[in-house]
């Protein structure tokens, strides 16, 4: 049975004026709850951020093999970044046969989005390439040794365990535990977990974060770096705009009004920054014993 106006136009038209403007007033208070939970985890995360941004690891970075080190540690970080957007398209989307549709068509389009950018950008040559892709690329240029993550992903495509690879290709410890970490996470199968970690570990932190290693570098290896200059640009340009809006209404969206995931994705995000330190450490004290 259909619910049906008076016939009174006057009541009618107040009573659809009413049902809109009830409507208007839960979409600001939702919109105003969201706004103050990311505002929070925001000012929570702060001085974390500040460290990763002024880490003295960027300043330690003054010749060519300085920054191929650099390099085979942090290829990790950006081969676990494709993990973790991975794990969030195959949560928030139908990625298996036959298809059904899944979850909110918002998150979906959101997250589809962000997985075109990072999965098939262009390179300075108009090449369709991952931003993994083109890392290895950046790394080939300068000359940084690829033979630890390609035997890493070689060794995990055959296992299909990560300890098994790490062992096999001699990854750094700090390297490993920022992956494992990662991939608790994604182990965790918990998207508003994944998104936050996405959103406030790596969209909304690459941006800063590269803009204060890429400063001089053209300066001091202007034939050695060109590659991984487009890369950190690409990063800056997309991920500092267009990404970062993505992911923080995707977060937003995920973890809604529910207080328990605002707080539990709060948690992730600050131990996922302390990896990050904790990886710049690592790459830091690799630069002080050459």
């Amino acid at each position: 049975m259909f619910f049906r106006l008076p016939r009174f136009p006057l009541i009618a038209r107040l009573i659809g004026n009413t049902i809109l403007l009830l409507f208007l007033y839960f979409c600001a208070l939702h919109y105003t709850n969201m706004k103050a939970q990311i505002e929070k985890i925001q000012a929570a995360i702060e001085p974390l951020r500040q460290q990763i941004i002024h880490h003295p690891v960027y300043a330690a970075i003054n010749t060519v093999n300085d920054l191929q080190i650099f390099m085979q540690y942090h290829v990790y970080a950006v081969w676990d970044f494709m993990s973790l957007l991975k794990a969030l398209q195959n949560n928030l989307t139908c990625t298996s046969v036959p298809w059904f549709p899944k979850g909110s068509a918002n998150t979906r389009y959101l997250i589809n989005e962000i997985v075109i950018g990072e999965e098939s950008d262009i390179d300075s040559f108009g090449n369709r390439k991952s931003h993994f892709e083109l890392y290895l690329d950046a790394m080939h240029q300068c000359g940084a040794n690829t033979t630890h993550i390609d035997t890493f992903i070689t060794t995990l495509q055959q296992t299909n365990n990560l300890s098994t690879a790490f062992a096999a290709s001699g990854t750094p410890k700090a390297a490993a535990d920022f992956v494992n970490f990662t991939f608790d996470i994604i182990g965790s199968n918990k998207a508003y977990l994944q998104s936050a970690i996405f959103t406030f570990g790596r969209e909304d932190l690459i941006p800063n974060m590269f803009l204060s290693i890429i400063s001089d570098l053209d300066k001091k290896f202007p034939e050695s770096i060109s590659v991984f200059k487009y890369y950190l640009e690409r990063h800056i340009e997309v991920d500092g705009d267009h990404h970062s809006h993505l992911a923080l209404e995707m977060t937003a969206d995920l973890c809604g009004s529910n207080e328990q995931y605002w707080q539990e994705a709060q948690q992730a995000i600050v131990q996922s920054l302390q990896q990050r330190i904790a990886l710049w450490n690592g790459v830091y004290a690799a630069l002080q014993v050459r």
